[in-house]
């Protein structure tokens, strides 16, 4: 009996059943073709880069006017970062992983030696931290830089070590260590939001590599215990700790931005104001462009805006974790997984402070927030997630049997390597043979050897004397 026939005999309506279920079946099979997870990543990407584009130029533009300078001056910064973003993003997308991961770990060091190198005179100050690299007009931080490498070559490490990682000093050493190092080293900047996603990054290499639950406990005490001191140790951060308690208390200072975030929200109501209709922008909400993006994107696309926001993170998270889910090699499943959870996790923080449901942090929403280091980042990540998807095995065999299909052909995108397990590795110094020993003889059955060539025994001399005795028996009865 078919779909049909059962809710026409439950009285339901045929048509819609079959309409749902000619959906359903559509969307199974596309989800099924061997490129969906990459198309769909291509989706996300194009989209959240319109958007953050679009939403920059509505935001920026009230300020930069009001200061005398044009109105365009933001989104032209911003649209130069996207075009570099996007030649890497085509960039990463055609260098084979196996590079990337041989040269993760070369670019870990670079990192560690950037973040050294910012603290000296070289870096510079903006924003109370010195966290910066100025040449000219461009300005960069190596923070965002050492996120990407943290999970590239911590994943390759753990990865090659994975046959020993049931033992604790191969699971934490050298990944911890050297995280531990990046930590103290942005703490230094000082930089609490860079700090917090570089949390996150070890947690996912660590939850994704199957590490003991009692170590991510240990790991939340050590975070809160952490979290504590840093707050009680700077007045800034303490600031912000108590106005997330109560943002009314200073409501025209350290609670400006929670109050005007909700303002503005509210303002929106279910449709929005309309693109470029917002007021929150006309200096009522301190960087607006950056931090407090969202603020904007529900004040003039209202609930509808912010639910495809939500919306779009949500299914980069199902599409990456998918990716990670489907392929073969143990390296692309954790840095797919890893990244992905970075770049979610990243915006959910940010929109969480937005709607006071965290303390702000400064955090920047990938893809949409102004921000040149963080857009040629988060671009690069979405490239190699991008070429995690080609190398999905199925997506493998139809790209070298069937050709690049119509995206790899405009892109002109080689076919991806098949994945080939590492060879067994043989021991470097070979165990020695064993001395030559005579086997010890086996041992005798001395029951089934009795009466034979066995030497005399308990069981000869007793079967002997029942022997004796029987004979005996059989003379007497006579």
């Amino acid at each position: 009996m078919t779909a049909v026939d059962r809710a026409v005999e439950r009285g339901g309506r045929p048509k819609r059943t079959v309409k749902v279920v000619a959906v359903r079946s559509a969307l199974t099979a596309w989800l099924g073709r061997p490129l969906a997870d990459f198309h769909l990543l291509l989706a996300i990407f194009g989209l959240l880069t319109v958007l953050g584009l679009v939403m920059v130029l509505s935001a920026s533009a009230p300020g930069e006017v009001a200061d005398g300078a044009s109105a365009y001056s933001v989104f032209q910064k911003q649209l130069l970062y996207v075009a570099v973003g996007a030649i890497l993003f085509l960039v990463v997308l055609r260098v084979p992983l196996r590079t990337i991961r041989q040269s993760s770990m070369m670019a870990m060091l670079a990192c560690v030696v950037m973040l050294g190198l910012v603290l000296t005179p070289l870096g510079t100050v903006a924003g109370g931290a010195q966290s910066w690299f100025t040449v000219g007009p461009v300005s960069f931080q190596p923070i965002e830089a050492a996120k990407l490498a943290m999970a590239l070559w911590g994943a390759h490490v753990l990865v090659t070590k994975r046959a020993l990682l049931d033992q604790y000093r191969h699971l934490l050493v050298p990944v911890v260590p050297v995280a531990l190092l990046v930590f103290a080293l942005v703490m230094l900047q000082p930089d609490l939001g860079g700090t917090i996603t570089l949390g996150v990054v070890l947690i996912s290499l660590m939850w994704f590599v199957g590490a003991p639950m009692r170590l991510f406990g240990v790991m939340a005490i050590g975070a809160a215990a952490s979290a504590a001191v840093l707050a009680v140790g700077a007045t800034y951060r303490l600031e912000r700790v108590l106005t997330y308690l109560d943002p009314d208390k200073d409501p025209t200072g350290a609670g400006l931005q929670a109050r005007q975030a909700m303002f503005a929200l509210a303002e929106g109501g279910f449709f929005g104001k309309g693109l470029t209709n917002g007021s929150s922008k006309w200096r009522y909400l301190p960087n607006v462009h950056s931090d407090f993006i969202f603020a904007v994107i529900g004040e003039e696309l209202g609930f509808i805006g912010c639910l495809l926001v939500l919306g779009l993170f949500a299914l980069l998270a199902v599409v990456g974790l998918r990716i990670a889910a489907r392929n073969t090699d143990p390296w692309i499943r954790l840095v797919s997984a890893t990244l992905t959870v970075w770049l979610v996790a990243q915006a959910a923080i940010n929109i969480g402070y937005v709607v006071r449901l965290l303390p702000v942090t400064g955090i920047t929403l990938p893809m949409i927030s102004s921000g040149g280091t963080s857009i040629v980042t988060t671009m690069v990540v979405f490239g190699i997630l991008a070429n995690c998807a080609r190398h999905e095995p199925e997506a493998v065999s139809a790209l070298r049997s069937l050709g690049p299909g119509r995206v790899g052909g405009v892109l002109k995108l080689p076919a991806p390597e098949a994945y080939k397990p590492p060879p067994k590795r043989r021991p470097v110094r070979p165990s020695p043979p064993p001395r030559s020993r005579k086997a010890a003889p086996p041992p005798v059955d001395e029951r089934r050897m009795a009466g034979r060539h066995a030497p005399p025994s308990e069981y000869r001399r007793r079967d002997s004397r029942r022997a004796t005795q029987d004979r005996s028996r059989r003379r007497d009865g006579r």
